[in-house]
């Protein structure tokens, strides 16, 4: 049963859907999505009329976003658009994938199994499916930013028929690179975003450095059962690729430390806001799939981003206390650690080293049909994005036939929900060409 209420300008819908888990195997186990259905208010009695437009999350591991009235890009959309809000599977109110449900299925090879569904292959299947219901038949506009730009293409991959138009904001991803490939050229872009911050809040070095030998030197567990380790600490630095990141940090940081009986400890305050900030608790998904993203060709990402880390010493926070020099930031990878040091995830550890050795990964994107692609589609490809990597995006530009890139420094990852309905209006007159 659809249930329809109100917010501000706006008429909401819930909907659920059931699909199958194996797409390959539609008679078997299904599970439910979950979406939200938005009209603007004065539209809703020609609701049925308005053609619909999906949007997709990023992540991955995250539900939709959950707006208030028409906030962000949903205010552009909602001028000529039904718009529906997927959780994609496992996330939000679509059957949740987390530490609670996962040993419903079994133990660690169970569970595995299990999230091999969870990539955009299998979201894409889920996309098909609830179109057929919702439109009639009709293609529809997808917007997919970041994971769901992967999601995206590939949609145009494998089901362009289902795809009036495709608007993508920060997520172009490599055809055809491995995940080493994606963290090799990650690393260097990293550095960047943390040598930027320290020019723009040059005291911050300091207290980087002081906080960084505080963890290698104690035992700190946040109130919450984190284990607080120094390369926790450093993972801080994916803030640094949202467009208030930097200033976010250095609000952070500047109250770190507090002064106690026992000597200078870091405050509650801090330890507060970090946990909130590095536990996977609210989208454990992302941790458990995020390299899965770039599984192909039946290749392992192995712990990829934590043997790339190696080839980078500069990242090693012991050596660069040893010198003089920063302590250097990470973010947007995911490690083994990681799995020892959050209570959301510790469950889930063997889990993650069946997914990392997992060798069934089938190619995500066809070179061919996107070559030959029809569905109008454009892109904002964000210079010098800290999460998906810019040669890479334009190289995939480059391959789809058609495709109308906006690269702009004017915005991070984040442009979509920072320019709102001028970056939406942007593309979709890219896409139609408009512009």
């Amino acid at each position: 049963m659809n249930v329809s209420y109100r917010q501000p300008g706006v008429v909401l819908t819930d909907r659920r859907f059931t699909v199958p888990l194996d797409h390959d195997d539609p008679a078997g186990e299904t599970i439910e999505l979950y979406a939200r259905e938005v009209v603007a208010a004065d539209k809703a009695g020609q609701g049925q009329d308005l053609p619909w437009l999906l949007y997709l999350q990023g992540g991955p591991g995250f539900g939709a976003n959950r707006f208030v009235g028409q906030q962000a890009w949903l205010g552009r959309a909602l001028k000529e658009y039904r718009v529906l809000l997927l959780d994609q599977r496992g996330t939000g109110h679509s059957t949740p994938a987390n530490r609670q449900t996962l040993p419903l299925r079994g133990g660690p090879a169970e569970q595995a199994a299990y999230l091999t569904h969870f990539r955009a292959d299998a979201i894409v299947r889920d996309c098909e499916t609830v179109r057929r219901e919702v439109t009639g038949g009709a293609p529809w506009t997808v917007l997919g930013q970041s994971f769901g730009g992967f999601c995206t293409v590939h949609y145009l991959s494998t089901a362009p028929e289902g795809l009036a138009t495709a608007v993508i904001t920060g997520g172009l991803p490599s055809l055809d690179a491995h995940a080493d490939d994606v963290y090799r050229a990650a690393y260097p872009r990293i550095e960047r975003k943390v040598t930027a911050h320290y020019a723009r809040y040059p005291q911050d070095v300091e207290r980087v450095r002081r906080i960084a030998d505080h963890l290698l030197s104690h035992d700190v567990v946040l109130p919450s059962g984190y284990r607080l380790t120094v390369e926790a600490f450093q993972s801080l630095g994916i803030l640094l690729g949202g467009g208030e990141g930097s200033h976010r940090l250095h609000h952070l940081l500047e109250d770190a430390f507090v002064r106690t009986p026992q000597g200078m400890a870091l405050s509650d305050a801090f330890q507060e806001e970090v946990q909130g900030l590095l536990s996977y608790a609210g989208h454990p998904l992302y941790a458990l799939v995020h390299e899965a993203c770039y599984g192909q060709d039946h290749r392992p990402t192995a712990w990829s981003a934590e043997r790339v880390r190696g080839e980078f010493p500069q990242f090693d926070a012991a050596k660069s206390l040893a010198g003089d020099g920063p302590v250097l930031f990470t973010g947007e990878t995911i490690h083994p650690w990681m799995f020892d040091c959050d209570p959301a995830l510790r469950p889930l550890r063997e889990t993650a080293e069946l997914l990392a050795a997992h060798t069934g990964w089938r190619p995500l994107y066809d070179p061919a049909r996107l070559a030959a692609n029809e569905v109008p589609v454009a892109a904002a490809i964000y210079h010098d994005d800290m999460y998906v990597d810019t040669a890479h995006s334009l190289r995939t530009a480059r391959a789809v036939r058609g495709l109308r890139t906006w690269v702009t420094d004017e915005f991070e990852h984040d442009g979509v929900r920072a320019g709102g309905p001028r970056v939406l209006d942007r593309l979709l007159g890219l896409a139609r060409d408009e512009v």
